[in-house]
């Protein structure tokens, strides 16, 4: 799985914002190729300065898939959006995303011995 971490900063969140992310989600819904998403918001910074509040992450198969819906149009017309009701003040990041559960984790370390 790979992904798209959008983190915005915390002087980004204003009313054109706020007023304009859902149509920011409705367009990057429609990238194709796109798997599934998750939204966090950041209320509490354990350590480090970082200025950023929300983290939106868009999940797809391959890092092909991953850029090939950032380049369709609604790709394209969402990041232009984005842009916008941010002012620039965002950072993205492609990830190589890997996840267990908790439950086969513990499997395996007593398969192991640990």
């Amino acid at each position: 799985m790979h992904k798209l971490i959008i983190l915005i900063e915390a002087a980004a969140i204003t009313p054109l914002f706020e007023d304009n992310w859902p149509n920011f989600l409705s367009l990057a819904e429609r990238m194709p190729g796109l798997v599934r998403e998750a939204t966090s918001h950041i209320d509490t910074v354990l350590y480090g300065s970082y200025p950023f509040a929300l983290m939106h992450e868009l999940f797809f198969e391959t890092p092909g898939a991953l850029q090939e819906a950032m380049g369709s149009e609604e790709g394209r017309l969402a990041g232009e959006l984005l842009q916008h009701i941010t002012d620039g003040r965002l950072a993205l990041y492609m990830s190589d995303h890997k996840e267990d559960e908790l439950e086969n984790i513990r499997k395996f370390r007593a398969q192991d011995g640990s």
